[in-house]
């Protein structure tokens, strides 16, 4: 009896460019029409970037830069499974077919490509709790505040005491009839936020929101309740002999938030008022923004069995978005007028700049990302520190403060390059397809002392006598 003779291998045709190539469609799980895509700095030049796949991160290849069509324009994503889920970005995609009925079609190798995209494999160590517990080990005698301003007068709170820091949204759910504490509630992470006017606690002119102005989203006891303010300064680490406590008889008479402290800044910087998170609300306006059922009432608090959450300080370079562990952060601070010079430094050291009596480095990271200088009218500078590592990063823009659940992050696909390393993780933040990378702080700083001795080096700089 002859043998059944085999089926015939089905091809998946597409195009890049003018070219129409083809590869086994059993590899194929998915066509995407081109989705966000988030640019990774260092990545091989094959490499677009990375994309949200309904809550899979995957890696996304340019085809036409590795096959000699450069200029081809990527209009679908064919995802294949390569030792993992990996996005093909092609112009168009032709059919489905035998392969005996597919004529002046070229097949891909899948693994040959990806490997040619991602030329290396990489090891990645998990050092997230080491590098907290010796943030946490250096840091025993200095107090994080979040400093931000009310009718153009400072104050701050404890980080410690901040679940997140956002923007304004634009569906609150106003409360008729209120008084000017009680804005209303918000949606948050599938609970409601009770919403207060941080001015009206404080007996200060209330002025209408912009886009300047942040809701603090404070623990009070075991209740959450977000904070209105004008606007967000700075986020900065304060020894706790530069905090005096304040006499009562200075706090307002007519103000319900209490402040409990005055730090001074130092080197001209001015004092801070720091509240009291703990007398922010008198206990009728809590027992009424409590009223309700208990369904309710569990929404407010956020619930006893909340999914185990990670801090990250979300920032902006061009148009990316990044995000470093907010235990690896020291400072944030706006961008000195003028930096002391490095003579022969490399151009990412835009100079150094004293902090709390320490000389560090500060670095364009913008230019050490994508090699274009950083161009906001107002940057930032994000003091960072591992250890006895310490360095300030140059960005655009520090955007809020976000708790992220550990459903929402996701390891880094294998990005190939040795610059991408410094990028462990991928966070999607509230279902939207942009995603954030998450800087491996360790990384960060190694890389960047790394950069700094090895361009020294090659101009002839020793160690200063």
């Amino acid at each position: 009896m002859a043998a059944a003779p085999l089926p015939a291998m089905q091809i998946l045709t597409f195009t890049v460019g003018e070219r129409r190539l083809g590869l086994p469609a059993a590899q194929v799980r998915e066509i995407l029409s081109m989705p966000r895509i988030s640019r990774v700095p260092h990545a091989p030049d094959a490499l677009l970037g990375v994309a949200n796949m309904r809550g899979t991160v995957i890696a996304v290849i340019c085809v036409g830069r590795l096959i000699g069509q450069e200029e081809s324009e990527s209009q679908r994503v064919i995802v294949v499974d390569a030792d993992g889920l990996v996005g093909l970005a092609v112009t168009s995609v032709a059919q489905l077919a035998d392969q005996s009925a597919v004529h002046d079609v070229s097949l891909l190798d899948v693994a040959e490509l990806v490997a040619q995209a991602v030329p290396k494999k990489r090891q990645r160590e998990s050092s997230g709790r080491v590098i907290a517990l010796a943030s946490r080990a250096a840091r025993q005698d200095t107090l994080a505040l979040v400093a931000f301003t009310i009718s153009d007068q400072a104050f701050a709170l404890p980080l410690s005491n901040i679940d997140k820091i956002m923007r304004v949204p634009d569906d609150i759910a106003r409360m008729p009839h209120a008084d000017d504490v009680v804005i209303g509630t918000m949606p948050l992470q599938g609970n409601l936020l009770p919403l207060l006017s941080l001015a009206a606690l404080l007996a200060l002119p209330i002025r209408p929101a912009d886009h300047h102005a942040r809701i603090l989203v404070v623990r009070i006891g075991t209740h959450r309740v977000g904070l209105l303010v004008d606007a967000m300064q700075s986020v900065v680490r304060v020894a706790e002999t530069d905090i005096d406590s304040v006499p009562q008889v200075l706090n307002r008479g007519g103000a319900e938030a209490r402040i409990q402290a005055i730090c001074r800044l130092g080197e001209g910087k001015g004092l801070l008022s720091v509240l009291a998170t703990d007398q922010l609300l008198r206990e009728d306006i809590m027992a009424r923004l409590l009223q309700g059922d208990g369904k309710e009432q569990g929404n407010m608090t956020g619930g006893a069995a909340s999914e185990r959450c990670e801090r990250f300080l979300l920032f902006r370079i061009g148009d990316d978005s990044f995000g470093l562990p907010l235990d690896a952060v020291d400072e944030v601070v706006p961008l000195p007028p003028r930096l002391t010079p490095l003579p022969k430094a490399p151009d990412f050291v835009q100079g150094v700049m004293n902090v709390r009596g320490q000389v560090i480095p500060v670095i364009d990271q913008a230019r050490r990302f994508n090699g274009t200088a950083v161009g906001s009218a107002k940057p930032r500078v994000i003091v960072v520190r591992i250890g006895a590592l310490t360095a300030g990063f140059i960005v655009d823009a520090v955007s809020e403060i976000a708790q992220v659940p550990e459903s929402a992050l996701h390891e880094a696909p294998d990005l190939g390059a040795e610059g991408t390393r410094v990028f462990e993780r991928v966070a999607t933040l509230g279902g939207r397809d942009d995603l954030v990378l998450i800087v491996n702080p360790r990384e960060l700083l190694d890389r960047a002392a790394q950069d700094l001795l090895t361009r020294l080096s090659k101009k002839g700089v020793t160690k200063a006598p």
